[in-house]
């Protein structure tokens, strides 16, 4: 009887030793299935490349740079009203994964009017820029001043300087001939 006495007890170990494994295994199932995995979570390199994408589904937002950290969007750049600042704020603020957004965006100022002046009185000044010249003839229209003739290049730097100094709209100069 000792044999089977002995093989009893070394059944019954086992099976305490089975019912351990089986609660420990069940214990570290719990723990894996409980425990968000590395999967789960957005990494900023995904976040950035989303962000970039959706400023660049907008034309006027092109030019605004995103860079991601631990979750938060800064985002830089120009542009050309406070509504655009807004819209790339909103835009990358949208984005799965964003945290929170550091609008470091800049409005540009609006560009400075351009002065043109009239043509009569840009006529009468024109004549006087081009006196000292006689191979020169210039007319006037619409604010353009265009150049007709013959002059070495450095005469032309001169007198260019001149007519860019009367506020034109533009000097056209295809007509003149400029010689070395």
């Amino acid at each position: 009887m000792k044999k089977t006495d002995s093989l009893s007890k070394f059944q019954l170990t086992m099976k305490k030793q089975n019912a351990k494994l089986l609660l420990l295994f069940a214990a570290i199932a719990l723990i894996i299935g409980t425990t968000p995995g590395c999967k789960s979570k957005v990494n900023d390199a995904e976040i950035e490349t989303s962000a970039k994408a959706a400023l660049a589904a907008n034309p006027d937002l092109k030019e605004i740079s995103v860079d991601v950290k631990d979750g938060i969007a800064t985002i830089t750049g120009e542009v050309k009203d406070p509504d655009d600042q807004t819209s790339a704020q909103a835009a990358v603020a949208a984005v799965k994964g964003v945290k929170s957004v550091q609008n470091n965006v800049s409005v540009a100022a609006p560009a400075p009017s351009v002065e043109i002046t009239a043509d009569d009185p840009l006529t009468v000044a024109v004549r006087d820029a081009t006196k000292d010249y006689p191979t020169v003839t210039a007319t006037v229209k619409d604010g353009v001043i265009t150049v007709s003739g013959e002059l070495k290049a450095d005469d032309w730097k001169r007198l260019k300087m001149k007519l860019d100094g009367l506020k034109p709209k533009k000097v056209e100069r295809a007509a003149l001939k400029i010689s070395i």
